[in-house]
């Protein structure tokens, strides 16, 4: 996410045509998927939200959820092309998710921050488990391992001195 975006958690999320064109068929995807009509009610706001383009913010974590997918999957992307891509990962940014990853993203370059000037010694890559994965950094006295996993970023370990 760029450093001069202003996401309002707040507000409803407005789209724009482009990410309503490419979203709509991911909701029409899991509302095929579900046939009780008490699990289909909330993926029905959200394509009637979406339709019109700003969606609540009771929905925003549902959008968010069917964004990821889609954009992890390649779906978007496959269908409609990298400029949809980038306009689903845009209006992905501005749900709780999205966010919860900026955060995290920010977090981890405020830690590497001392690192910044030093001469790298060491790079390091590691497999923790399914999908998870570390890389140490070490130079001139710091080391630092960032921890890479489904959830998010994040730094697993810190060592100073």
């Amino acid at each position: 996410m760029a450093p001069e975006a202003v996401i309002a958690p707040d507000l409803p999320l407005a789209l724009d045509r482009l990410q309503r064109d490419a979203i709509l068929p991911q909701i029409d995807a899991f509302l095929g998927a579900v046939a009780d009509p008490a699990a289909r009610a909330p993926y029905e706001a959200l394509r009637a939200a979406v339709e019109r383009q700003e969606v609540p913010l009771e929905l925003a974590a549902r959008l968010g959820a069917i964004a990821e997918l889609a954009l992890t999957s390649g779906r978007v992307r496959a269908a409609h092309g990298p400029g949809a891509e980038l306009a689903i990962w845009s209006m992905f940014q501005k749900t709780p998710r999205g966010r919860e990853i900026a955060a995290s993203v920010g977090a981890l370059n405020a830690a590497l921050a001392p690192l910044a000037g030093r001469t790298l010694e060491a790079v390091v890559a590691a497999a923790r488990g399914p999908g998870a994965y570390a890389l140490t950094l070490r130079a001139e006295g710091v080391q630092a391992t960032i921890r890479f996993e489904p959830a998010g970023v994040r730094i697993e370990s810190l060592e100073i001195g």
